[in-house]
């Protein structure tokens, strides 16, 4: 039954977020049993994953089911808006941190351990001979030599294809707008498959990365951050290519309408999210 224009909805009783909570318990407890050798540890790790995995497509069939029995009123629509804004900027601040990191690893930490400005003392006591260069490792014999990723391979072509997908997602919203279903679903279907390249793109790097460029978590500061801050992104683009499937799949089965579609809509917003952070790691990890 549709929802009265003046009143909200309040959500009924429901199980999923207590199988979430489970979830997570058993998800990060079996991570430290594994990483502490425990047999079971495996075992609760994917127990944990499976009720994660559960809970994610049982609430999400719930909401999707409330949103097409027209119980969400314009009230509603606008609290999805504002939640869906406020995760983007919790995002935003998530990879800040870690932005900032690299700022003050880069131009403070290094730097002063060097000797430079109040440092002197520090590097003679701390670490005498210490170079202030970027990137570092600290000494060659604790973190082995190793080269930077250029930039002006994968990583340049990894940003045209994030371009390029935020013009495809743009060009299917349009389509969604003009009820264009055919158009959608082709726009929306590249995006998808852009997505999926830049991982495949991502992974090949990595394994450049350890094999002949001897650059790993192991390689100092530099090391961490690098892969820290294109780890997270890499992840972030692997949520975003599924929910875009997620949508992909209900714009075939035709839950969206030209006036209604905030789900798509979302969902757009993150992926162009993506693309920015992206834009700063390209700047700032690979080519300054």
């Amino acid at each position: 039954m549709t929802q009265a224009q003046g009143a909200y909805y309040v959500p009924h009783g429901t199980r999923w977020p207590i199988l979430g909570s489970f979830g997570l318990f058993f998800t990060v407890g079996g991570a430290g049993l594994w990483m502490n050798e425990a047999a079971i540890g495996k075992f609760v790790m994917a127990m944990g994953v499976a009720c994660l995995l559960s809970m994610m497509f049982g609430w999400f069939r719930t909401v999707i089911g409330e949103s097409l029995s027209g119980t969400y009123n314009k009230q509603v629509d606008t609290s999805f808006r504002m939640g869906m804004m406020w995760f983007i900027f919790s995002e935003v601040m998530f990879f800040a941190a870690f932005f900032g990191a690299l700022f003050y690893v880069r131009n403070l930490s290094v730097p002063w351990i060097g000797g430079e400005g109040d440092g002197a003392l520090t590097n003679y006591f701390l670490w005498k001979g210490f170079a202030p260069a970027w990137p570092t490792n600290g000494p060659e014999a604790i973190g082995g030599a190793f080269q930077t990723m250029p930039a002006w391979g994968v990583p340049l072509l990894n940003t045209l294809i994030l371009l390029s997908s935020g013009v495809t997602i743009t060009i299917a919203h349009h389509a969604l707008r003009a009820g264009r279903r055919s158009q959608l679903l082709f726009w929306l279907g590249a995006t998808i498959v852009l997505g999926a390249l830049f991982l495949n793109f991502q992974a090949h790097e990595y394994i450049e990365a350890y094999t002949k460029l001897n650059l790993t978590l192991g390689s100092g500061i530099y090391g961490s951050t690098f892969f820290m801050l294109t780890g997270f992104h890499g992840l972030h683009v692997t949520l975003g290519a599924i929910m875009l499937t997620v949508i992909w799949f209900r714009c075939f089965k035709g839950h969206f309408t030209k006036d209604h579609h905030f789900a798509f809509e979302a969902v757009a917003w993150y992926w162009h999210f993506v693309d920015v952070v992206w834009l700063g790691l390209f700047m700032f990890v690979y080519v300054l």
